[in-house]
């Protein structure tokens, strides 16, 4: 388990670099956190890291944005609109686990049982009593 310290958005997204820059085909990350705490700020860094410079937004609405043009494929999930777990079969959510790429999913804990073992999973918390700007994030 590491755990890291952030104090603003800039630190927060120099963070997803380095993590994006260690990134290899098939791994698969697990985002959770409360709403507005950050995961969408981790995930554009994670980008850059894997050298995508197009802008990263939430597919909250489409659950799956792809980009391809980094060093490997990054597959950005936002299941915060999933209901039930299966309802990931229809965007072939297997496929993307064994795919090429980096799947990097947003609010996993809804689809927890349907991770891989070997997925790691990084939790972002605020503390207010630390300022507004404060993350706690831990990787497992």
């Amino acid at each position: 388990m590491q755990q890291f310290e952030t104090r603003s958005e800039e630190e927060t997204l120099a963070l997803g670099r380095r993590l994006g820059e260690e990134a290899a085909p098939g791994d698969v990350i697990a985002l959770t956190g409360e709403i507005g705490v950050g995961k969408t700020v981790l995930t554009r860094g994670f980008a850059r890291g894997l050298g995508i410079e197009e802008g990263i937004s939430s597919p909250t609405f489409t659950i799956l944005l792809i980009h391809e043009e980094g060093r490997i494929p990054l597959y950005h999930f936002d299941v915060y609109r999933i209901e039930e777990p299966e309802e990931m079969e229809e965007v072939g959510f297997d496929e993307y686990m064994d795919g090429d790429g980096v799947c990097l999913i947003e609010w996993a804990e809804k689809i927890a049982d349907l991770l891989p073992d070997n997925t790691r999973v990084i939790r972002i918390e605020k503390d207010l009593s630390k300022g507004l700007d404060y993350r706690r994030i831990t990787i497992r």
